[in-house]
């Protein structure tokens, strides 16, 4: 397993991990408010800061990792196949976020709360992670499509 694929499933990790954290940060301070009235902001930033962290940390942890594994010849540079397979991925990705930022424009369009629309742009960017990296794992282990 390459250094590419064993990063992307640190990725596939934190992305979900981090937004059910926000969600419980969001919902435990409800106290019987309207979920729109909720302070979202700081568990927000909160979150996406920890998973920025989180990911950096889980490729330092991959790179040695996989360097002490072998014994030092994996250099962790990516080849042909890596790159063209994170391509692949992010392509697949971001066609959610795409429709995540169109849902939140007709949400400003409609002048929405900023609750929504802070939200439905996280969840996009969430779902493009999360999305991105099962399209890298699958065309890991199946390849990719020859056209």
């Amino acid at each position: 397993m390459s250094y590419e694929e064993k990063n992307t499933w640190v990725f596939a990790f934190i992305a979900p991990v981090g937004f059910i954290v926000y969600l419980v940060l969001l919902f435990t301070q409800l106290d019987g408010k309207p979920l729109a009235e909720a302070d979202y902001v700081w568990p927000m930033l909160g979150t996406i800061l920890g998973a920025i962290v989180a990911g950096i940390l889980g490729g330092i942890v991959v790179g040695i990792v996989t360097g002490i594994a072998s014994g030092g010849k994996d250099d962790g540079k990516s080849d042909q196949r890596d790159k063209q397979i994170n391509r692949f991925g992010e392509y697949i990705g971001s066609a959610f976020l795409v429709m995540g930022a169109l849902g939140a424009l007709v949400l400003a369009w409609f002048e929405a709360p900023h609750f929504w629309i802070a939200n439905v742009l996280y969840l996009a960017f969430v779902l493009q992670a999360i999305l991105s990296s099962i399209a890298k794992l699958v065309a890991y282990r199946r390849g990719l499509h020859s056209w």
